[in-house]
């Protein structure tokens, strides 16, 4: 059975909170949906955006996806 929309965020949540790198691609979001297309899991982690639970993180070349709470305690140490 396909997980939901919510379920598939709160994986991404998950993922981005546990990750040893605190700077995520979107690619390494896919697998939290496994049955779900690329282009939704990434339309998924840009609703997270605009939550303001995930925020994006700019290397300069391309644009990656940081857990907001996880920014906020980097910028601090």
């Amino acid at each position: 059975m396909a997980m939901s929309d919510q379920e598939i965020k709160d994986a991404i949540l998950e993922k981005a909170l546990k990750n040893k790198k605190a700077q995520l691609y979107v690619k390494d979001f896919y697998k939290c949906g496994p049955d779900a297309k690329a282009r939704k899991i990434k339309n998924l982690a840009n609703e997270l955006v605009t939550e303001a639970k995930m925020v994006f993180f700019s290397s300069g070349s391309t644009t990656m996806y940081v857990h907001a709470d996880r920014q906020r305690s980097e910028e601090v140490n």
